[in-house]
């Protein structure tokens, strides 16, 4: 069953968002070759709890961090630990807070040192396509409209679209209905309506779009060993447009607002 938020609801979950955002902004910053997934991992607990929230994923199913952290060709899932980032590492960083009882989701990609420019033209092209997924959450829209956003703008540039694993809806669970595929037909699904919060999350790969999981249960690879990337928000659909809860900054918002129509321009 696909639950609506009200505006009440939706305004917990924006300041559960500036938890994930202002904690995710300050792990980008902090990463640099040398540390281990695990600092990270503790910097963000901290981070959460000392503004009053809970990280989300720690616990989750046995899940044991409060972050995911996947490097190279891991797309998600990645457990922190002792591992150490090097010059060159594609890092995603995967987070989610609850804060009163309401859960925000987050993700980002990062270059740990220098990066090729074929790695960094990865991760231009999948931020550029959650842009454009979010940009298709008009109300009116269709569920189908975000995918085939994602997708085409993924596939016209030569990356792949990951299909095992898909965004979901999000509120008092961290995965509510409904699933929200990188992939898909324009006008189907169920119509986009406002009070709709949905965490939509491409994962976008170098090469195929198989992925397997490791032994460890969690850490999803690419089948190709090639690299892949991982940007997602927290957003509500509203009768003005979506609304990004996440949003890490200005110029977030001015990339959003340039994916969507002069007169419905607001994020």
């Amino acid at each position: 069953m696909v639950a609506l938020k009200s505006a009440r609801e939706i305004e917990v979950m924006r300041r559960s968002g500036k938890i994930t955002s202002k904690v995710l902004t300050g792990l980008m910053r902090a990463v640099r070759p040398g540390m281990t997934t695990g600092d990270l991992d503790a910097m963000a607990e901290k981070g959460i709890r000392d503004l009053g929230g809970v990280p989300t994923f720690k616990g989750y199913h046995g899940f044991t961090g409060s972050i995911c952290a996947s490097i190279d060709d891991e797309v998600v899932h990645g457990i922190p630990g002792s591992r150490r980032l090097r010059d060159g590492d594609l890092l995603s960083i995967d987070i989610g807070t609850t804060f009163e009882g309401y859960v925000s989701d987050s993700a980002v990609t990062v270059a740990v040192g220098t990066i090729s420019a074929e790695a960094q033209r990865l991760l231009d092209v999948t931020q550029q396509c959650l842009m454009a997924g979010i940009a298709a959450m008009q109300p009116g829209n269709h569920l189908g409209d975000i995918g085939a956003a994602v997708q085409a703008y993924a596939e016209q540039r030569g990356f792949g679209v990951v299909r095992d694993l898909v965004g979901h809806g999000v509120g008092r669970e961290m995965h509510e209905e409904p699933q929200v595929p990188n992939f898909g037909s324009t006008g189907t699904g169920m119509e986009l309506r406002a009070g709709l919060v949905l965490a939509v999350e491409p994962m976008i790969t170098q090469g195929s779009h198989k992925v397997n999981i490791l032994k460890d249960g969690w850490t999803v690879v690419t089948a190709d060993g090639k690299l892949a990337a991982h940007f997602e928000h927290t957003i509500a659909v509203t009768d003005a447009g979506p609304k990004i809860l996440t949003l890490r900054d200005f110029a977030e918002l001015a990339e959003a607002e340039r994916y969507r129509p002069a007169e419905e321009a607001r994020v």
